[in-house]
């Protein structure tokens, strides 16, 4: 196999399994023998069922490539139909006993958990940078963005609080709990092969509900290795279980009878099959779909500091972010703050992400890359201007690889394909209004509500933003607007399907449910001799 990768490979490889090779990786990557074809002596994935990590029976393996090179370096199983009801019997087995484990023990799980993470936080950064592309630092705050929901997981005591309410009539009490909902699926993209993994199972797990969990086929590698740490951190057995594959496994995981609740970050289109198809089976879901988040800029914001969030909101992570500032909107004279745009946007360095001083990395797949070549260049043939063309960006060492640079378009208008259509990709389309209320109509008629900034040193200007824009997360001077756990991840309109964003208090309630409790001691019980027939006043 050694053979078979390259130095670059090997060398991510090799951190990612470092000081975990006995205890995680041999768990969770099984060599196939020499007695198979060429293509199956790569490193394969395995399931998680019932605390064990075992090998696919399946006929059907995905590939898992490099996107800096387009090299397979493992793969990943289509898991069979046995293998994936084998996970959710287990999950629905391990239910009653984990339920009932008490909140303080389950909380210990998540001290731990956390723990661990924060202890292999490289290892899970190279594993990200290898499989997905991100650079090293981009990659590290994947992980410290999932783990501090863990983190905030740990105040479940305080979380999952219910409501009391003494004597509501004479000797009469009632109590509201919130209890688990059962068993749990979650089905996750690409982009963030930690942190989405991070927003759902740890959540429903402090709750008390056992999980299945669906990584990207195109980069599972970060999720194994946050199972195997689950593990470890004292996770029972059941109560975690990892499946693969692509369309099959997310119809199982919207189907199966055991599992209560479906949560899902991705594209539309997947987005709004899940909704309906889980929706339909009496599931509850949450969606997170597309984005196409807007950046208004104020002729009276900081230059220097408005230019240089643009930059790094729009081209960071190679512009595959839900929540990436892809299109600006410059209000009157701020449109004269282009050319200096430009200029920052072209001294970003684009490399493979382990390498000193890249910037970008690549694109996932060839696929990803020509869609967005394709939308830049549909921008191009409905008359936009382009200031900057990364499309034909060279990159040393890596000629194979998913590279695209940083690129922007301006004059763009709204009827265009590449402001309507999200690009998810290095691309900055570029607007301009002459007022304020110009841009929020910009902002209000496009049917996405992830999440919008505005740059302004004016606090008028700021609230009236605040008041009149109709996105489910707001930035003032702040490029992407992500909140921190304890509050929750609000999109919104056609960002999201569903009536419960992920974590803070909303994810807390999407993992449980109420169950109240209404109650009668009678001070005179012992003393009744007549048993009462008329429906009784409260």
């Amino acid at each position: 196999m050694a053979k078979m990768l390259s130095n670059r490979t090997m060398y991510l490889t090799g951190i990612a399994l470092k000081g975990m090779r006995t205890s995680m990786g041999p768990r969770f990557y099984s060599a196939v023998g020499a007695a198979v074809s060429r293509s199956q002596t790569l490193p394969s994935t395995k399931l998680l069922i019932d605390g064990k990590f075992v090998d696919s029976h399946t006929s059907e393996w995905i590939p898992i490539y490099d996107p800096a090179t387009n090299e397979a370096i493992g793969q990943v199983p289509k898991a069979t139909q046995a293998e994936m009801e084998a996970a959710a019997n287990a999950a629905a087995k391990a239910f009653p006993a984990w339920s009932q484990t008490s909140i303080l023990a389950r909380q210990q799980v998540m001290f731990k958990f956390q723990h661990l993470i924060r202890e292999n936080m490289d290892k899970l950064a190279a594993n990200i940078t290898l499989e997905q592309g991100k650079t090293i630092p981009d990659a590290e705050g994947d992980v410290m963005r999932g783990l501090q929901v863990v983190e905030h997981a740990c105040s479940i005591t305080s979380l999952q609080l219910g409501e009391t309410l003494p004597s509501i009539s004479k000797d009469m009490d009632t109590h509201s709990y919130r209890v688990p909902l059962g068993v749990c699926g979650g089905v996750c993209p690409f982009n963030f092969p930690a942190m989405i993994p991070l927003w759902m199972f740890p959540l429903a797990l402090v709750c008390g509900n056992t999980f299945v969990l669906k990584p990207s086929e195109q980069d599972p590698g970060a999720a194994m290795m946050l199972a195997q740490l689950a593990q470890q951190a004292g996770v029972p057995d059941g109560v975690l279980n990892v499946i693969h594959g692509a369309k099959e496994s997310v119809d199982f995981i919207c189907d199966n009878p055991h599992i209560q609740a479906v949560s899902f970050v991705g594209s539309d289109f997947v987005g709004k099959y899940i909704y309906e198809r889980g929706s339909k089976n009496g599931k509850r879901v949450q969606s997170n779909m597309g984005a196409k988040n807007h950046g208004v800029v104020m002729p009276d914001a900081n230059k220097e500091m408005t230019l240089n969030q643009l930059v790094g909101a729009a081209f960071g992570a190679a512009g595959q972010r839900c929540m990436a500032l892809s299109t600006a909107v410059f209000v009157g004279e701020a449109k004269e703050w282009i050319p200096d745009l430009v200029e920052r946007a072209k001294k970003l360095t684009v490399n493979a992400g382990h390498e000193p001083g890249a910037d970008l990395g690549p694109l996932i797949s060839p696929a990803a890359k020509q869609r967005v070549l394709d939308l830049v260049q549909s921008g191009v043939d409905e008359g936009a201007k382009l200031d900057l063309d990364g499309r034909d960006v060279k990159v040393a060492k890596y000629q194979n690889g998913n590279f695209v640079g940083p690129t922007v378009l301006s004059g763009v208008k709204p009827n265009m394909k590449c402001y309507t259509e999200e690009i998810f990709g290095p691309v900055l389309v570029i607007l301009d209004c002459d007022t304020l209320e110009e841009a929020i109509d910009v902002v209000n008629s496009n049917p996405y509500g992830n999440g919008t900034a505005i740059f302004t040193s004016s606090g008028a200007v700021a609230r009236k933003y605040r008041d009149s824009v109709d996105c489910g997360q707001i930035g003032i001077n702040v490029p992407i607007p992500v909140p921190l756990p304890m509050f929750s991840f609000t999109g919104s309109r056609a960002s999201f399907r569903g009536d419960m964003n992920f974590y803070g208090k909303a994810g807390i309630n999407f993992y449980t449910q109420l169950k109240t409790v209404t109650s009668l001691w009678r001070e005179e019980d012992t003393l009744s001799k007549k048993a009462e027939v008329a429906f009784p006043k409260l």
